[in-house]
């Protein structure tokens, strides 16, 4: 999507922001401590809009953190980063790869697979630095469940064996991801697009092409009874970190996870993000998770975007009636007619 149309977007939705469903009131944070590994260590002045506020805008990737856990493993208890023998070991993982993936040919005798090429595929450019994207409890790992938590967690798992269409997720449905779901790293299309305009901020997500436009006039929050899968957003500055709180979300619908998986969230979720530019290329992202319903204690993610050469936004081609959708609907009613049928031979 070019910028102009989303500038055009954002000053569309000044008319109509009352109707668009994101909002939030706003609380402090901790320091984030992963911005000591990603800052720059030499003094730099973030620029500025020509209205006067930081500018964030450029199209940023989380291709870094593709290969680092939502969860720290517990064997590195709280162990935030990597060692530099780890990181060193991992850079020329990613040269290595890096140098394969600009092979034209197959080496002789090679076995060759169905897939596309390496050069297609999306990777790190560099090493990550932390050890987990939950920066926060210090063991990196996700807070237990509620017992209610525990209970939506069961029943999502059974929903899924039962093969009927809404036992499928909002992303393999291509709906949503949720909020969470579209900003954490995965596999591809990691692209995250910022646009700015006076009194708002436009974010764009390249996977299922999320699209938040968020006002920064401290207004309130829409009311309980409106919510979506990307809740209900406001913003606002404190220095040059913009803060953007978001609550109305739709309950039992997505999770904190890659994809939008995890055990399923309550309507008492409320995430606040953190953006704060540390250099010309680089913002360090955080999301605080607050879901008492779901969770026993709030938890933080964070790591750095980037922005790369070359880097753009894809479209993302995707819709609820592919094919994927269909197999799998056509497989479970094959199996429920074998089912049916043998249970018939045996009377």
């Amino acid at each position: 999507m070019k910028h102009r149309f989303l500038l055009l977007l954002v000053t569309i939705s000044i008319v109509t922001a009352s109707t668009l469903l994101m909002a939030v009131p706003i609380a402090g944070q901790a320091p984030n401590p992963a911005v000591k590994a990603t800052s720059t260590a030499k003094p730099w002045t973030p620029p500025k809009t020509p209205w006067g506020d930081p500018d964030l805008q450029g199209v940023y990737t989380s291709d870094d953190y593709i290969n680092v856990g939502l969860q720290r493993n517990a064997a590195l208890g709280t162990r935030l980063y990597s060692t530099d023998e780890e990181i060193a070991a991992r850079d020329a993982q990613i040269q290595t790869a890096t140098k394969n993936a600009l092979q034209e040919f197959a080496n002789p005798n090679a076995n060759i697979g169905t897939g596309p090429p390496g050069h297609w595929g999306e990777r790190a450019r560099r090493p990550a630095r932390q050890t987990s994207l939950i920066i926060q409890p210090e063991d990196g790992r996700m807070p237990a469940l509620t017992a209610e938590g525990q209970q939506r967690q069961a029943a999502a798992q059974a929903a899924r064996q039962t093969g009927n269409w809404d036992s499928y997720s909002f992303y393999i449905r291509c709906i949503s991801r949720g909020l969470a779901g579209s900003i954490l790293p995965v596999i591809y299309g990691n692209g995250t697009e910022i646009v700015q305009g006076p009194g708002y901020v436009a974010i764009l997500q390249e996977m299922v092409h999320e699209a938040r436009i968020i006002p920064l006039n401290r207004s309130p929050h829409v009311g309980a009874g409106v919510r979506s899968y990307m809740g209900d957003s406001r913003g606002r500055w404190e220095g040059n970190t913009l803060v953007i709180e978001t609550t109305n979300f739709l309950p039992n619908q997505t999770g904190i996870g890659v994809n939008g998986g995890g055990p399923p969230t309550s309507e008492a979720l409320r995430i606040t993000e953190r953006l704060t530019r540390a250099d010309k290329e680089t913002i360090n992202y955080e999301m605080r998770v607050e879901d008492p319903k779901t969770f026993t204690a709030p938890f933080t993610i964070a790591y750095p975007i980037r922005q790369e050469p070359g880097y753009q936004n894809f479209e993302y081609g995707c819709h609820e009636g592919n094919h994927g959708m269909m197999n799998q609907l056509s497989g479970s009613r094959a199996d429920e007619r074998a089912a049916a049928e043998a249970a018939r031979q045996q009377k």
